[in-house]
């Protein structure tokens, strides 16, 4: 199969090319209405069907032969422990959890906040939620007391569950304490609390509200999967934001079956009975698509690793994991990769292991920055995949194919559209500019399965923010172009180009050049105020350990280099080297907080972010070097 040929065809005659990609599953009443529109004009997919998305992961395979095939390996080498279940085991977890829940009053509809650290009982506790028809959002484990009432008022959740901690590295963070404080801060109280203790710490009960998750499962029954629309919520999955405000993307359970078993195989080539292995989180859109569902609906065994890419105990864990359990395919975001090159710049970690099993890596949720992919494919031999989506899409809007027709990569593009996704790049009117001609990257309507068709309780929200700028499209936020081949280079939001003498500039350009440098393991570009141009670009870096190098050489280098690669247009003068760059949990550098200190403007330190203490540190820094606006 040609990718052209599968991909005109979804975009010529998508009601055809998606009841196709149905028949993969197996539905509880078909659907015949394919695509159609909702009371608020939005168009859905598979309205009239039904199905239950738990049953098509579990309950489907146990029915057809993979009853004692791995589901899920589940390591931790933060607690020293590993564990693994069949299809089997797992489906008999998720329907006794199912049971507990439904005992607890929970049924169709109902909402149920996850707020748990990366164990099996998460992955059951969505699970469970699915076979009901509740809708769980899942919160990511640790986030702060207050965001996490904002998220149980905004769900209006009736039960939450939750661990008793969770384990970073060497640290114990006591996840009962938040959750008490959450629920005493939330205007929406829930009827339940249920707790699975851990051995690190155990949390103290309250009575009447809080229950036990051994002893409830212990005393539970099995339930059954209820059938729900295609078009009734999985999932609330809300999105990391500077703001006070939730931003609920919802998910339903048709379109995000059947878009992420074709993604399955279609992006990354993977077969029944293969290891898939996404080094994220359950908080995290890819933990949703690519460590619960998407596995699991294409009868595959994947990994739920709670650990990190260093430091667990070493560079070379990511390598451990690969070989422990054959995986063929790996998915992690590219900052996880730049540690590992930064702690281990000579890959000696990586030299006890057999990775022959491993056939790509993919990597997402950020720019790939070219230093980073050519380190990767270099050090491995294999195949890199670029692909980028979104929280809100839940599957990859471009991508290169591997199961399909994979195409000869190019270093900082995520390749070409997947199927589905009409991907054009627009300027300020709204028009279509040529190759090479950066603009807004938007998808033409109708969006394929699996997007969010609403934010929670706020379709208003939705169309303001999303479809609103241009008539006929969706807007992602991002900028970039297609080259004179067609493949798509993101640049990055539409917020990170700055405008320097009059000339449009990418800063993701820039520090693509940046971090080329043999000395700089990370870095961060970003546009300050200037009297003469307007916008300046200056340089923040992290440099890699055991680097020794004079800063005014370095910034002398990076200058030169930056000339030569982009131009003298681009002013880029000032590189400075700092000890941290502030980010979120899922490892994206947070640019727009650095732009607004660097514009003396207030800012708010969001939930998601992972150091707070290197926000004044940065501060000062940038002080110190005359950048911040008076």
């Amino acid at each position: 199969m040609s990718y052209l040929t599968e991909y005109n065809k979804s975009i010529a005659s998508p009601e055809v090319f998606w009841a196709e990609k149905a028949e993969a599953l197996e539905w509880f009443k078909k659907p015949e209405q394919i695509l159609s529109k909702d009371e608020n004009g939005v168009d859905r997919w598979f309205a009239d069907g039904e199905l239950n998305t738990a049953y098509l992961a579990l309950d489907y395979h146990v029915k057809n032969g993979r009853a004692g095939q791995v589901a899920l390996y589940y390591d931790s080498p933060v607690t020293a422990s590993k564990q693994q279940y069949t299809y089997k085991e797992l489906l008999d977890q998720v329907a006794r959890f199912a049971g507990v829940l439904k005992r607890h009053g929970v049924g169709k509809g109902d909402r149920v906040v996850i707020y748990m650290p990366m164990v099996p009982e998460a992955v059951v506790a969505m699970l469970a939620c699915a076979r009901l028809g509740a809708v769980h959002s899942v919160v990511f484990g640790g986030f702060a007391a207050h965001e996490l009432a904002v998220r149980i008022d905004d769900a209006k959740a009736k039960v939450v569950v939750t661990a008793s901690c969770g384990v970073e590295i060497q640290k114990i963070i006591p996840y009962k304490p938040l959750l008490d404080q959450a629920v005493e801060l939330s205007a929406h109280k829930p009827q339940k609390c249920i707790i699975f203790q851990r051995p690190q710490v155990t949390a103290e009960m309250i009575s009447g509200r809080d229950l036990d998750w051994n002893e409830e499962m212990a005393a539970a029954e099995p339930a059954d999967c209820a059938a729900v629309k295609a078009t009734d919520p999985l999932y609330i999955l809300y999105t990391s934001g500077t703001t006070g405000r939730p931003k609920g993307v919802v998910r339903d359970n048709g379109g995000h079956a059947v878009a992420l078993k074709y993604s399955m195989k279609a992006i990354y080539d993977m077969n029944p009975g293969e290891v898939f292995w996404a080094a994220s989180d359950v908080g995290w859109v890819v933990g949703h698509s690519y460590i619960v569902y998407g596995p699991l609906l294409a009868g595959l065994s994947t990994v739920l690793y709670e650990g990190k890419p260093v430091k667990t105990p070493d560079a070379g864990a990511f390598w451990r994991v690969v070989q422990e359990y054959g995986v063929k395919a790996l998915f992690a975001a590219p900052t996880a990769l730049r540690a590992i090159k930064k702690a281990d710049p000579e890959s000696e970690c990586l030299k006890p292991y057999d990775l022959s099993s491993l056939k790509t890596i993919y990597m997402a949720g950020e720019r790939l920055d070219p230093p980073t992919y050519h380190w990767v494919r270099d050090l491995l031999g294999l195949p890199v995949v670029d692909h980028w989506w979104q929280t809100e899409t839940g599957w990859a809007i471009c991508s290169n194919l591997m199961g399909i027709e994979p195409k000869q990569a190019k270093a900082g593009s995520v390749t070409m559209p997947v199927p589905g996704y009409n991907v054009r790049i627009l300027d300020s009117e709204g028009n279509e500019v040529g190759p090479n001609e950066q603009g807004a990257v938007a998808i033409k309507l109708p969006l394929p399965p699996s997007c969010l068709p609403t934010i929670w309780g706020d379709f208003e929200r939705f169309r303001s923010g999303y479809l609103s700028a241009f008539p006929g499209y969706y807007v992602s936020g991002d900028g970039g172009y297609k080259d004179e081949d067609g493949y798509v280079f993101i640049m990055g939001r539409t917020d990170d180009v700055i405008n320097v003498a009059g000339h449009r500039l990418s800063t993701g350009e820039m520090e693509g050049v940046v971090a080329s440098h043999a000395a700089v393991a990370e870095c961060a570009v970003i546009g300050v105020n200037d009297p003469l141009k307007g916008q300046m670009p200056v340089g923040l870096m992290l440099l890699k350990d055991g680097v020794e190098i004079d800063e005014g050489q370095l910034q002398a280098e990076l200058v030169r280099m930056v000339r030569q690669e982009i131009g003298a247009i681009a002013c880029f003068k000032k590189a400075i080297v700092v000890k941290r760059l502030p980010k979120t949990r899922s490892g994206k550098i947070l640019r727009k907080i650095l732009r607004q200190i660097a514009a003396g403007e207030q800012y708010t330190i969001p939930s998601t972010i992972d150091d707070p203490a290197s926000l004044p540190e940065i501060y000062d820094i940038m002080s110190d070097h005359g950048l911040i606006a008076e």
